[in-house]
């Protein structure tokens, strides 16, 4: 009894604490207007904007108020929401109709609005707790000039979830804070099965519904304030649950109903091999992180870093070869005509070799030998594709499901490699700048592999005008970017957003 009074205690102290203190909110309303002349927008332009402007063209109002934390506090609590409304150009697919044996289309059309964040999160100490939707950000790439994180990028809409962790790096303690720790859990549900639904062409592959989701992390970090600084650890995504239709030359022939047991949580947290039968439960993936950092004299810094891919045992025990995302960074505080820059080479050809053989699999030979190769990145037999609303949840250098015009639900272009490349700076008092190129080439993915490469380069360029002088918290971007090969198709496009964003304090 003693032991729940205290815990109420700390509640209402919590409680009281956050009661009185002032409440500044930041709320922005910006117009976004895009354009191009393929069937999608253009990679550079669709991409690295959680699923906000993947399609052909559109007008959209975005609007977004937020509550942030404050780390010096030691209660606190935050909250979020964002909605975008307007029109988006629809899209079409590739579909088989069983009924009569014949192919057609399905057309997909966006919503006229949508919740693109909801949550709210409560924080003691340097602990957080939260429920809702968010956009994310990654603790080893920066997202502004990155490709995008391997495991979970700012590429797709957020996920509905329920997670904890961390706030920030916490000194470990008697390391006198030359030992830091960052980590996360978080279990939520995917909501596009109808988007899901439309885009399937019926006909092949695997389709599934009700899915849930799970994402962890943990990283370990030497003392920032040295000049070299090393951070290691370990991301890991998975889907779980629902249930999965098997179609093959337009018949279904086969249905996994698995629903949703609390057991699930846990064969999640740790994939386990159990129940007697070959797969482990849920579909799990993720990276093995690094990066150092090294600040210099002038406060710049020069940074290495790498994400390794795995999606099994083979894929963490590293025999996928050098498949990952390698990179070199460079950043400088402050305004200046050169403050960032990024080169990455990205490589996803070795997925543990081109065979899987389990000896679960096959009960008609005597061969008890088994392979663990053919990852097929971000495919899965049973839940199709790693992606949400049929863009990539990790990195969009690989070619998102949406793409396909044909309908089919998963990567066709895993197996590929490619370089990335960003630069921004200030080209003037009030205007900033961002560069990006990229080249690709690919032989599709690990189960349906091609003798012949398809091809891709990509440009954008951004200008973005900081109008405080005309009216305080006014800003204007404007992009260009286009396409050019056989991959992702020839395509031009432009995107221009005017946003407008202030704070509001409301005292106790």
């Amino acid at each position: 009894m003693k032991r729940i009074y205290i815990v109420a205690a700390v509640a209402a102290a919590a409680f009281s604490s956050m009661a009185t203190s002032p409440v500044d909110l930041q709320y922005s309303a910006s117009l976004e207007l895009n354009a191009s002349t393929g069937r999608t927008a253009p990679y550079m332009i669709g991409s690295w904007k959680n699923g906000r402007i993947p399609y052909k063209n559109s007008a959209l109002l975005d609007l977004g108020v937020t509550k942030e934390l404050d780390l010096g506090k030691r209660f606190d609590w935050s909250a979020g929401a964002e909605v975008l409304t307007g029109w988006q150009h629809s899209l079409t697919f590739d579909r088989y109709f069983a009924d009569n044996k014949t192919w057609g289309t399905s057309t997909m059309t966006p919503p006229r609005i949508w919740l693109q964040q909801l949550y709210a999160s409560v924080k003691y100490r340097g602990v957080f707790l939260q429920a809702g939707m968010k956009d994310h950000e990654s603790l080893i790439l920066p997202d502004d000039l990155s490709s995008g994180d391997i495991t979970l990028s700012n590429n797709a809409r957020p996920v509905p979830e329920i997670c904890a962790g961390f706030v920030d790096f916490q000194d470990i303690p008697l390391t006198d804070g030359w030992v830091q720790i960052n980590g996360r859990i978080g279990y939520g549900r995917f909501m596009d099965d109808g988007f899901d639904r439309t885009q399937y062409n019926h006909y092949n592959w695997v389709i599934a519904e009700d899915v849930y989701y799970t994402y962890k992390r943990c990283h370990f970090r030497t003392k920032p304030s040295q000049p070299l600084s090393i951070t290691v650890g370990m991301q890991a995504a998975g889907q779980f649950g629902g249930k999965s239709y098997m179609y093959s030359r337009g018949k279904l022939v086969d249905t996994r109903d698995r629903g949703l047991r609390l057991r699930y949580l846990w064969d999640m947290f740790f994939p386990w091999q159990g129940n007697g039968d070959s797969y482990y439960e849920g579909n799990s993936l993720g990276s093995w992180d690094f990066k150092a950092r090294y600040r210099l004299p002038d406060e710049s810094e020069l940074s290495f870093a790498f994400e390794w891919p795995w999606e099994d045992g083979s894929g963490i025990g590293k025999l996928n070869g050098w498949d990952g995302l390698w990179g070199i960074y460079y950043s400088r505080p402050g305004r200046h005509l050169i403050s960032g820059v990024a080169l990455e080479y990205l490589d996803f050809r070795n997925q543990s070799g081109p065979l899987h053989y389990a000896p679960g699999d096959h009960t008609d030979t005597d061969i008890t030998a088994s392979a663990t190769g053919g990852d097929n990145y971000y495919n899965n037999d049973v839940y199709s594709a790693y992606d949400n609303y049929g863009l990539s949840l990790g990195t969009p250098f690989l070619v998102s499901p949406l793409y396909n015009a044909d309908g089919y639900p998963a990567y066709l272009y895993t197996r590929s490699r490619g370089f990335h490349a960003a630069l921004k700076g200030c080209a003037g008092y009030e205007v900033d700048y961002r560069l990006m190129l990229s080249w690709q080439e690919a032989w599709g993915n690990g189960r349906l592999p091609r003798t012949t490469a398809l091809h891709n380069t990509s440009m954008m360029a951004e200008a973005r005008w900081n109008a405080e002088r005309i009216t305080p918290g006014l800003s204007l971007c404007v992009q260009a970017a286009f396409d050019s090969g056989n991959l992702r198709g020839d395509n031009f496009g432009a995107y221009i957003s005017v946003k407008y964003q202030g704070n509001l304090t409301f005292k106790k």
